[in-house]
């Protein structure tokens, strides 16, 4: 879990944080909500196919992401977890209709077929993330999968953003072999990377070939996903 601190700094950021850190990743050219609508999109074409119907935002903050989630997936039931009130308290009213957000873990329900964790890691301490892995890993119904999302720190422009986000002051970026073995120690099995994020909005033309490059490691961030096994 974060730590408290770093919680006031969200609850304290809530109003402001889509603004915040748009103006971080300035760079890119693109909003927040563009890069909450690309994870969608990506979780969308990845599990193209598989029955998804019972979603949880892990670290949903203002909702974001399951806003674009709802649209992707618009037949899943989509609940969030987050330790800041104020940032659900943000929260569209049509997510809060639909599902269950909560800053409680425990209120949060179970056998869920998909649980994303996006750009949250980076904010636990270090010695806490497996604690939470193995919370997603029981949360999950057997056969259920997990997406985790992270920033990339091979990648200069992504440290960049993170240096100008006035809530990542404290943030420990993960390299994605961390991802991976948290993963396998949790029990999570099937294991696959991605990087994403290759292309900035003025080199848009050759977003089309992105996901020919998940294996290049020089995307702004990288997905790294796991099923739990069914026995």
């Amino acid at each position: 879990m974060p730590a408290k601190n770093t919680m006031a700094k969200f609850d304290s950021y809530s109003e402001s944080y889509r603004e915040l850190v748009t103006q971080s990743v300035r760079i890119s050219g693109e909003s927040f909500e563009y890069f909450a609508a690309y994870k969608a999109r990506y979780i969308s074409h990845y599990f193209a196919g598989a029955k998804i119907d019972r979603v949880l935002d892990y670290g949903c903050g203002v909702g974001a992401l399951a806003e674009q989630l709802k649209l992707q997936i618009p037949g899943a039931r989509i609940d969030g977890f987050d330790p800041s009130q104020d940032s659900l308290d943000c929260l569209a009213p049509l997510l809060r209709d639909q599902g269950t957000f909560s800053n409680e873990l425990d209120s949060i329900g179970a056998d869920y077929s998909l649980i994303v964790i996006a750009n949250v890691l980076h904010h636990v301490v270090p010695r806490k993330r497996e604690n939470v892995f193995c919370k997603i890993f029981s949360k999950l119904a057997p056969g259920g999968r997990a997406v985790i999302f992270e920033h990339n720190p091979l990648n200069p422009l992504t440290r960049w953003a993170v240096s100008q986000c006035p809530f990542d002051g404290n943030a420990v970026l993960l390299g994605n072999s961390e991802v991976r073995d948290l993963l396998a120690g949790a029990g999570f099995q099937e294991l696959k990377r991605d990087f994403v994020v290759f292309f900035p909005r003025w080199l848009a033309a050759f977003r089309p070939f992105e996901r020919f490059l998940g294996w290049l490691p020089l995307g702004a961030q990288y997905a790294f996903s796991g099923i739990r096994p069914t026995s």
